[in-house]
């Protein structure tokens, strides 16, 4: 890494400060902060303009998969330069984007058989959310037109994504915008069959984050929840729709979440760690039931009217190919018990501090809930797990807060020993931080 002058940092951080609006982030309290800013990467670690190393514990928020600069995707990058970096995918076709759905409808649930290709989560979940809502229409069941969410559901911030999402304070502000959905609240599946008994005649999709719900600080969903989903969507004419954005390849311990419980969806929606988190990739895959319904003469309009401008980007899928043959070559997913379970012994340790409030972890999703020492929430302008997060930046790692909740989701390929100090710096962090508030 070339070393940048002191004043070619501090320009830097000007412009940083002066001219970048940064997501979910409180822009006040971002320019009063000095910025972090990356330069480069070698495995599973960033390194800032200083020359500071940190462990990349939130995979680059949940995008990196095998550690950064994997020789394997550089030149399957590099060597796709050399033919073509895009051609649209509206009525022509390119090579990597077909060779990418073969591998991944291989690797998917045995009744997907159809991959539309976008370019993020929330679009990949928008596109599942207007599938579902045309392949009625086009059945003559013009009525079906709601949609079963979860309480505290993330799946994206484009407006359909936010309608079927339900976390308040990412959500709320939007509500005029949004259409209604029924909402589903503790993974009851009793309620969710009376749902179904009253209203299954207007319901288009139950759409649902598999097995674990991220953003809502690593929520564990009861075992068999997904599914019994699955048999009562069977049951009452209802389609599927899985958000595997999160929990796909590999993250859980599985490649896919919903292979825990054997589960098919009708649609299923990827992206995140699709590319090994060098590219913006995302892709919806769909039953032949559900294409089959969009099919017909031109005079009748069953076209899917959707699509965008980098839809199968010939480098974002020669990236995801490379993605995929790491998982084969080095073995990724044989190699994750150990890791899972380095991961479990070293948050037994953890879990048994004053203001751990709850660990929750499945495969390599950890999400380490802190409260006060008698149960009580911390007061929300003390940003509890934000000032956990802080203190880790300073020992070396970075980690991100939700509300209360300091989340880990370290890159697969992370070695066990890093993973140790990784853990250990968590540890650390939260003693520097709340050993005075435990009594």
């Amino acid at each position: 890494m070339k070393r940048k002058s002191n004043q070619e940092i501090k320009q830097l951080k000007d412009w940083d400060r002066e001219l970048i609006w940064h997501p979910f982030t409180q822009m006040r309290e971002y320019q009063n902060a000095e910025p972090l800013i990356i330069q480069s990467a070698e495995d599973c670690y960033l390194i800032d303009v200083d020359g500071k190393r940190y462990i990349d514990g939130i995979s680059s928020l949940w995008v990196n998969v095998h550690g950064h600069r994997q020789s394997i995707i550089d030149k399957a990058i590099r060597d796709q330069l050399d033919e073509v970096a895009h051609s649209t995918l509206l009525g022509f076709a390119n090579v990597p984007s077909i060779l990418l759905a073969k591998k991944l409808l291989d690797l998917a649930p045995q009744n997907l058989k159809k991959i539309f290709y976008s370019d993020s989560g929330s679009t990949a979940v928008e596109i599942a959310l207007k599938m579902a809502f045309q392949y009625w229409q086009h059945k003559g069941q013009k009525q079906k037109q709601l949609f079963i969410t979860l309480e505290n559901a993330y799946h994206g911030d484009t407006i359909g994504s936010v309608s079927v999402g339900g976390m308040e304070l990412f959500h709320e502000l939007f509500r005029p915008l949004l259409f209604k959905t029924l909402a589903l609240s503790d993974f009851n599946i009793e309620n969710l069959r009376q749902i179904f008994l009253e209203k299954s005649n207007q319901i288009a999709a139950c759409v649902i984050e598999p097995m674990i719900q991220g953003a809502a600080g690593m929520r564990l969903q009861p075992p068999g929840f997904v599914s019994a989903v699955r048999k009562l969507c069977d049951e009452f004419n209802v389609l599927m729709i899985c958000d595997e954005v999160a929990t796909g390849f590999g993250r859980t311990g599985k490649m896919f979440a919903v292979e825990h419980e054997g589960v098919q969806p009708d649609l299923m929606c990827l992206a995140k760690g699709i590319t090994g988190g060098y590219l913006p990739l995302a892709a919806t895959l769909a039953t032949e039931e559900i294409y089959s319904a969009f099919e017909g003469s031109y005079p009748e309009f069953k076209t899917f009217f959707h699509g965008h401008s980098y839809t199968g980007n010939p480098l974002a899928c020669a990236a995801a190919l490379a993605n995929l043959e790491i998982f084969v070559q080095e073995k990724t997913l044989e190699k994750l018990p150990k890791k899972i379970e380095t991961l479990h012994y070293m948050l037994e340790k953890i879990a048994e501090q004053p203001c751990v409030k709850e660990v929750r972890q499945l495969g390599m999703m950890v999400g380490v809930e802190l409260a006060k020492a008698n149960g009580e929430a911390f007061p929300l302008e003390e940003r509890i797990a934000n000032q956990v997060c802080q203190e880790a930046i300073q020992q070396g790692a970075l980690l991100r807060p939700l509300g209360d909740v300091v989340v880990l989701m370290p890159p697969l390929g992370i070695e066990n020993y890093v993973l140790e100090d990784l853990l250990e710096i968590l540890n650390q962090s939260i003693i520097s931080v709340l050993s005075h508030k435990a009594s």
